[in-house]
């Protein structure tokens, strides 16, 4: 059953106005029987794959393949670009060396070590222990020094240009599990950032590195292995391409998972959604569909490729994660803060337009026949680039690892104080373990959206227009 079109204002752009039954018309294609199709396929990919579809691996180059195939069937254009992702580090024994004694180092500059034999270096510290602009620093000079500053405020990234700009050849965070820091320390892809040898030390070394005021030598040597890996990107042929609705779903699976549900049901969403638009519908707006080949990077490298005022031209982000949670939660993401807030995200920061967005999803939820409620912003997902760029977001999801309250069974029904999906990150992450309601409900929800800004991104729910957006570059 296809859920009622939640209305924008009339579009501002000098092209045909679209048909106003759009967003119904493709709602009504997307349906759980539909996207079940795609679901089907990509668990063929993982059992034929060792039961995967994670990056790195067979599964997931099939799982690229079979969506490039579905778009270019739909009459897309469609690319994969390609980039390089930290897979891990090997060897090495990192550590800080003070006044004799040796203490373990966490290396945070996962492609940046220190020289051979270390780095050897008087430690100064901020007046600001936060360290995270250059006026924290005030009248000390850190030149030729390592600089030593707490885990709070701001991420590693901003601490390490604060360092620089005031002279360090190196950075030691100190991080003590269960203060109020690290939030926020570490956002996706931070390391990429980094062009000093950056560490993280406990207590001890920090009490150490007080006691003496003698050079110390830090010893970052564990090596980077990277991978390639690919993001599938495909855009609609016509619309205004200054005023682009990016749609996004996580394409690769965890290890050890098919991933059917995290995030094979997004993707399933997201590919009928394109299927039931076409490559060339009477919108107003151009609508790209990518599909990441890493949660935590592959919108980063995507943001990072853009070339001129590309970033202005998106006029915001969609994104989706487990819409089919066995145990579903109806989320949108919190876009006008107005739920319990993440810290590491103050509101001032969540770019505007975003709340317009949440309100357009938490309608055609409502006019679904749910109850809608808010999941914290995160700077894990793959909104986070968007968000830190600037660019107005929203999304939906059916919860993962969270466990479901009282209250919520109550809302939705399903088990209090089960996970909302118990298969998450699992082998039992299957098509078998689908709740095709829930994928039925958010995935029209999620089409419906998408469908309504290709029609307008303006009015009372919309997005600030192309001469006011304020992007970042990342």
């Amino acid at each position: 059953m296809a859920i009622a079109v939640t209305a924008l204002a009339s579009c501002s752009s000098t092209e045909p106005a679209p048909k106003p039954d759009l967003a119904r018309d493709i709602a009504g294609k997307v349906t759980a029987d539909a996207m079940t199709t795609h679901l089907r396929k990509l668990q063929e990919i993982a059992d034929a794959n060792k039961g995967s579809r994670a990056e790195g691996t067979p599964g997931f180059d099939a799982s690229v393949d079979y969506v490039v195939k579905v778009l270019k069937d739909k009459g897309f254009d469609v690319q994969t670009p390609e980039f390089d992702r930290l897979d891990r580090t090997e060897g090495g024994n990192p550590t800080l060396t003070v006044a004799g004694r040796a203490y373990r180092v966490d290396q945070a500059s996962l492609l940046v070590g220190t020289p051979p034999g270390g780095l050897n270096a008087i430690t100064l510290r901020p007046q600001k222990a936060q360290g995270c602009s250059a006026a924290d620093y005030g009248a000390v000079s850190t030149k030729g020094a390592i600089a030593v500053v707490d885990d709070t405020g701001c991420s590693v990234g901003v601490k390490q240009n604060a360092a620089v700009a005031k002279g360090a050849v190196g950075l030691l965070v100190v991080s003590t599990p269960g203060t109020t820091g690290t939030a926020g320390l570490f956002t996706p892809g931070y390391y990429q950032q980094l062009t000093i040898p950056v560490g993280v030390v406990d207590s001890n070394a920090d009490a150490a590195l007080r006691r003496t005021n003698a050079p110390v030598k830090l010893v970052l040597d564990s090596k980077p292995v990277m991978v390639k890996t690919r993001n599938v990107v495909a855009q609609t042929k016509t619309g205004d391409t200054m005023n682009v609705v990016l749609a996004g779903a996580r394409l690769d699976s965890s290890p050890h998972s098919p991933g059917i549900n995290d995030n094979g049901s997004a993707v399933a969403a997201l590919l009928e959604t394109a299927s039931a638009l076409g490559a060339q519908p009477k919108v107003t707006n151009a609508v790209r569909f990518v599909f990441w080949g890493s949660e935590a990077e592959g919108p980063a490298k995507y943001l990072g490729g853009l070339a001129g005022d590309q970033l202005e031209d998106i006029a915001l982000y969609l994104g989706a994660d487990a819409l089919g949670s066995p145990n579903a939660g109806y989320f949108t993401y919190d876009g006008d803060q107005s739920g319990q807030p993440n810290p590491d995200i103050p509101a001032q920061s969540v770019p505007a337009g975003s709340a317009g967005i949440e309100r357009t999803l938490a309608g055609n939820l409502n006019l679904g026949g749910v109850r809608p409620a808010d999941m914290p912003l995160s700077r894990a997902a793959d909104y986070a680039p968007f968000l830190a760029a600037g660019v107005p977001i929203g999304g939906l999801t059916g919860g993962t690892s969270q466990r479901k309250t009282e209250v919520q069974a109550r809302l939705w029904g399903g088990q209090a104080g089960v996970a909302f999906d118990p298969n998450y990150h699992t082998p039992r992450d299957n098509i078998d373990n689908v709740d095709r309601k829930a994928l039925s409900v958010m995935g029209q929800a999620f089409a419906i959206a998408v469908s309504t800004y290709a029609q307008a991104v303006d009015g009372v729910n919309g997005v600030p227009p192309r001469d006011q957006r304020h992007r970042n570059r990342p």
